[in-house]
């Protein structure tokens, strides 16, 4: 049995948890450059981001002993799907800690939501439409640039292809 429970971002302290996972992971990383709070509290927010009008999401915290240990975001963007006749579920905003489990759960959550949704394969990392920031680095993990958590993206690529 897996020691790390999926919850579901439902309420505002839920998303503070989200968003605030990012700068915890990766505090005192110093070539990290987060985004401010504001702006992806008004990207992750139904309310203020226009993407919603031909988008769905969730979020999903990864937990382990009732702490924070991971985060994706799961997202259907229904006019890219639409019109590139595709049935995608996207994954983004993924962070975690050093932990196979915990990638592959989070992972698992995209598939499910996706799946129950009626999507057929999963893409990512990508954000709601093709303005938001998206990528994953596949080398140069050595570099004084990258602002990421190699072992993160390493496991990632190993375990998930």
């Amino acid at each position: 049995m897996s020691s790390v429970q999926i919850k579901r971002v439902e309420t505002k302290k839920d998303l503070k948890d989200f968003i605030e996972f990012h700068y915890d992971l990766y505090e005192g990383n110093e070539y990290d450059a987060p985004n401010l709070y504001s702006d992806e509290l008004n990207t992750l927010s139904r309310d203020k981001n226009a993407a919603f009008d031909f988008c769905e999401a969730e979020y999903f915290l990864a937990l382990k002993e009732g702490k924070v240990v991971g985060r994706v975001a799961a997202i259907i963007n229904n006019k890219a799907n639409e019109k590139w006749e595709k049935k995608d579920v996207r994954f983004g905003w993924i962070d975690f800690i050093d932990d196979i489990e915990v990638s592959s759960a989070l992972l698992k959550a995209v598939e499910d939501y996706g799946r129950e949704k009626g999507m057929t394969s999963i893409v990512g990392p990508l954000g709601f439409t093709d303005m938001d920031p998206e990528g994953m680095l596949t080398w140069g993990f050595d570099r004084a640039w990258y602002d990421g958590n190699p072992l993160q993206l390493r496991l990632l690529s190993k375990a998930h292809g």
